[in-house]
């Protein structure tokens, strides 16, 4: 598949602001099953970009300065990306979780995508023994790795009940796991602090999943969303594999890699701070278009 994607977010201020700084995640990163064929990112007012050094996790950040006074900013992103990735198979051969576990602990691969760096507690995501116990009957040592990883994904999906009003960005896994319910960001987090919890290297992803319209209906332009699911490490044979508890499927060719680190706070699309009043609003589209050979 090859789509255009565009992701346009609008700060609106309700008194001028005079400094702003952000961290800018938007350009996707380099994964297997995807080629970025081109990326425009553009900021009006204009202000002073800087790439900066890759760090721990594969995520490409670019720092935004801006030192004039405006009240209304515009941080748009825009690329074409070629996916070309099959739905991973379940096979009789998969390493175990308790392989898997094993493996991980001997691994000395301390690069970004080590699975070493995915294996503990990170800022966003506590090990929580409550979520452990849940999930243990999913995750038993002697199961398959990526058939224990789409049953657990698929037992989230099952459960728990989606709700844009019933969590916000900074929600602990735990109290979306208590409630049964969230979007797509808690029920990747409840998903990785049940893997790690057993010893499994599990990672978080951010990204855009190509979203089909009802039958007879248009595709809405500027009505998708940012997606969030997990990446759990099932070994040196089959490496990372992406696991989508939101739709209880397995990452394929419907969806894009932008980011992936321990938890939201390493891929968050864009943070940072501005010097002014309180007083703002965000409207956030993104568009993902097939594109027609």
């Amino acid at each position: 598949m090859l789509y255009d994607v565009s992701h346009r977010t609008s700060f609106h201020y309700a008194q001028p602001v005079r400094f702003q700084r952000c961290n800018l995640r938007l350009e996707p990163v380099r994964w297997s099953g995807q080629e970025l064929e081109g990326y425009e990112l553009t900021v009006t007012p204009r202000a002073a970009l800087t790439v900066m050094r890759p760090g721990g996790y594969p995520v490409n950040m670019v720092r935004m300065l801006l030192e004039q006074a405006t009240t209304e900013l515009v941080i748009e992103s825009r690329f074409r990306m070629a996916v070309d990735r099959d739905v991973p198979e379940i096979r009789t051969d998969d390493a175990s979780l308790g392989d898997v576990a094993a493996a991980v602990r001997a691994s000395g691969d301390l690069s970004s995508t080590g699975p070493a760096n995915y294996l503990f507690a990170s800022p966003l995501i506590a090990l929580e023994a409550e979520i452990a116990a849940w999930a243990a009957a999913e995750l038993d040592p002697r199961r398959g790795a990526v058939e224990a990883g789409l049953a657990l994904a698929t037992r989230i999906h099952d459960e728990f009940l989606y709700d844009g009003a019933a969590t916000v960005a900074d929600t602990r896994p735990i109290e979306a796991f208590r409630g049964r319910h969230g979007v797509c960001q808690d029920f990747a987090q409840v998903m990785i602090a049940a893997l790690r919890a057993h010893g499994l290297p599990a990672a978080y992803v951010s990204g855009y999943l190509r979203t089909i319209p009802p039958e007879g209906q248009p595709r809405l332009v500027g009505a998708d969303a940012t997606h969030a699911w997990v990446m759990l490490w099932c070994g040196p044979a089959r490496g990372w594999i992406g696991f989508d508890p939101t739709n209880a499927c397995l990452m394929a060719g419907d969806h894009i890699v932008t980011a992936v680190g321990r938890d939201y706070a390493d891929v968050s699309p864009i943070d940072g701070i501005f010097m002014g009043q309180d007083q703002q609003s965000v409207d956030v589209a993104v568009d993902v278009e097939p594109v027609e050979a």
